[in-house]
């Protein structure tokens, strides 16, 4: 569904994203994950077409990205960023809709969309009357995500989507997305920095760091089969939250 050959990218002097290889199994939830700076992101922008890579290809359903095909490739990707990225003077609604309207779609088509997606994140109606100052931060991404899923794009890619949540907001959150993507059986890439979060979310994990990918597989495979001693040096800084995953799934 979505895969990388060889893309890497650079801002002057600093490396970003070093030459790297990555395929994206369709139907499946991939996390990235790694330390701030390590990459993760500027992979989620490159698949999307919001930077262009200095090296490489990057290619969608096995159509190659390029600036001319970007913002036609883009509708078949849901983006969903930190704090929803939503329109502070459109309503939800509004919000939702924008691309809909855009593009023309007809208005009761719109409307039964939005009343679908509502049901699906469990957001009630009268909710997307107000403006994004008036939902709550868990309000405020659950109108993101439909955002995200309002022309039902084949990938959904998100970038640290409850990262600036309340942990018991964000604990919920976590709880209502995974059966979503289950459901949806659509393909998501999400990043993240929390190892718990990642465990929790994803049929594989890729850890990041500096540029380059340095292991990819489940939690268990990082977790007792690491490749080097980053990955564990990684996993114990945060094994607090290992611990409190496996005591959930115990």
């Amino acid at each position: 569904m979505l895969e990388l050959k060889g893309v890497s990218k650079s801002y002057g002097q600093t490396v970003a994203l070093r030459a790297t290889d990555l395929a994206i199994e369709p139907g499946k939830t991939t996390v990235l994950i790694g330390p701030s700076g390590c990459g993760k992101s500027t992979i989620l922008r490159l698949m999307i077409g919001l930077i262009r890579p200095d090296t490489g290809t990057v290619y969608i359903g096995g159509d190659e990205l390029t600036a001319e095909n970007a913002l036609q490739v883009r509708r078949r990707l849901g983006y969903v960023i930190q704090e929803g990225g939503l329109f502070p003077h459109l309503t939800s609604s509004a919000n939702v809709s924008l691309m809909s309207t855009h593009l023309r779609r007809p208005k009761q088509q719109v409307e039964d969309r939005i009343r679908e997606l509502a049901e699906l994140v469990q957001l009630p109606m009268d909710t997307l009357d107000r403006y994004p100052a008036q939902l709550s931060g868990g309000q405020r991404q659950r109108v993101s995500l439909m955002r995200a899923l309002m022309l039902d794009p084949d990938v959904l890619l998100l970038d640290e989507p409850l990262g600036a949540l309340d942990p018991m907001i964000r604990a919920g959150l976590q709880e209502d997305l995974k059966p979503i993507f289950q459901t949806l059986k659509k393909t998501v890439v999400m990043v993240t920095h929390d190892i718990g979060e990642a465990g929790f979310f994803a049929d594989t994990i890729v850890l990041m760091r500096e540029g380059r990918i340095v292991q990819c597989g489940t939690l268990d495979d990082l977790v007792k089969r690491s490749v080097e001693q980053f990955v564990t040096d990684f996993i114990n800084a945060q094994r607090t939250l290992i611990q409190a995953l496996e005591g959930s799934s115990g």
